[in-house]
């Protein structure tokens, strides 16, 4: 089971990779529409993943800031509260600002979550805390591997519309 999924998230990050590798700030920060999520830089400086009231299409498509925000919060959540003391908040998560640190930051995140998934039980009944509770880790793990494919495709997709925006 562990090779299989660690096989399943080498294609996911490779996919991951392929989109963020380029990837500019003005990419990140450009909004594909007038509605959709985005990051807000707040009077302390720091910019913060706005959150969704409901998960409906007229929310709008969100930005590639976002969707990295948006793994940089699932990532750190599930790194937290299953390897670690459970104490991070969706608040305390925030995006870095440019492109090149949000690379940095998610091979941070990918290197880590890797360490602890080669070590992990992952059918220990009651293994997993977040996203999901009390089911075994390996259910943790199958989830993080969709969650990442889908927010590169995210990214790529909106690369795609950046590109030809003018045309």
């Amino acid at each position: 089971m562990r090779e299989t999924l660690l096989r399943q998230f080498d294609t996911a990050w490779k996919l991951a990779a392929h989109h963020l590798d380029g990837l500019t700030t003005e990419e990140c920060l450009w909004r594909p529409a007038a509605a959709g999520l985005h990051v807000l830089r707040g009077d302390d400086g720091l910019w913060r993943g706005q959150w969704p009231d409901r998960e409906t299409y007229d929310l709008g498509p969100s930005s590639i800031a976002w969707t990295t925000w948006h793994m940089l919060f699932w990532w750190s959540m599930a790194l937290d509260h299953n390897f670690g003391p459970a104490a991070l908040t969706r608040e305390a998560v925030t995006w870095p600002g440019d492109a090149r640190a949000v690379r940095d930051e998610l091979q941070g995140l990918r290197d880590r979550w890797l360490a602890g998934v080669e070590t992990a039980d992952l059918t220990a009944s009651g293994a997993s805390r977040w996203p999901m509770r009390d089911g075994p880790f390996a259910d943790v793990v199958a989830w993080a591997n969709i969650e990442l494919a889908k927010n590169a495709a995210e990214i790529g997709y909106a690369r795609f519309l950046y590109a030809v925006r003018g045309a």
